[in-house]
């Protein structure tokens, strides 16, 4: 068997598309287009390759940006007091703070600092807590792409054995939760998992979000499991690799994501489709 690849650069080609249609539609029935603001503190290089991304593929969208840039001195208090500002303006439908943020700043008070209505990337509170219940919120981006690859797929869940290695709130956590709303039976896997190979060997869906290129090799996987692979990590050459043994795991599985070119597209897709559906939500909600 040799595995298919998940192409997500075209899964998210067209998802920008969609959105970009919903945008028009908004802006056409109301007079102005969907407006996400960015918030950037400090001169991180990753994050601002990030930024730069999120703001071509905003303005390709059709949807109203604009970029904060702060020095990395910036006070807590002077970024809760943006964040307020932001809050209020009426134009406004999404922010996002951009992480990691300088060591000086609380990443927790911040994030809980923005509106949950505003909340794009989908890591408040309120948001991780209407996911749980299965109720109706704004959804973290990258596990949203995951769920949106298996769809491109034709793949469906229910009643399939799903490992999620890595328990963060930015991946692991939320897409487990998303793999059960699907009828999924779901394990989570992590740094004290005793034996990782086993659980692999047992899964029809493996998502690998850990950060740690090649934890997860090809031998372990059953055969014909579907791997979705969300680790980026840079190797001392300069290229980058996922979580999972590519190749060896193209041997064995039936689908599976490239990287780069997989879920990492998806991500900014997904923060796009978050900024429409706040906007059309927050209408919703005034009317």
């Amino acid at each position: 068997m040799v595995a298919q690849r998940i192409d997500g650069k075209a899964i998210a080609k067209e998802v920008r598309g969609q959105i970009r249609a919903r945008a028009e539609a908004f802006r056409e029935a109301h007079g102005r287009a969907p407006g996400l603001h960015v918030v950037l503190v400090g001169e991180d290089p990753a994050s601002q390759v990030y930024v730069r991304n999120k703001e071509r593929a905003a303005a390709k969208c059709a949807i109203a940006g604009e970029l904060h840039r702060l020095p990395a001195a910036t006070t807590e208090a002077e970024l809760l007091g943006l964040i307020a500002e932001l809050n209020a303006a009426a134009e406004i439908d999404g922010i996002l703070v951009q992480l990691p943020l300088p060591g000086h700043l609380d990443e927790k008070t911040i994030v809980d600092a923005i509106d949950p209505a505003k909340d794009v990337d989908g890591l408040h509170p309120v948001n991780a807590g209407l996911l749980v219940v299965g109720r109706e919120g704004l959804r973290p981006c990258t596990p949203s792409g995951c769920m949106r690859m298996l769809d491109a797929i034709g793949y469906d869940a229910k009643g399939k054995q799903a490992l999620v290695v890595g328990r963060s709130i930015l991946v692991g956590k939320p897409v487990a939760m998303m793999l059960l709303e699907r009828h999924a039976t779901v394990t989570i896997a992590h740094s004290r998992t005793p034996d990782l190979a086993a659980e692999v060997g047992r899964a029809d869906i493996v998502v690998a979000a850990v950060g740690r290129p090649g934890l997860v090799r090809g031998e372990w996987l059953k055969e014909g499991a579907v791997v979705l692979d969300v680790g980026i990590n840079r190797l001392e050459d300069g290229t980058l690799t996922g979580d999972v043994d590519f190749e060896a795991a193209s041997a064995r599985a039936s689908w599976i994501t490239p990287v780069p070119g997989g879920v990492g597209p998806m991500t900014i897709a997904m923060l796009l489709e978050n900024t429409v559906q706040a906007a059309e939500r927050r209408v919703e909600r005034s009317s």
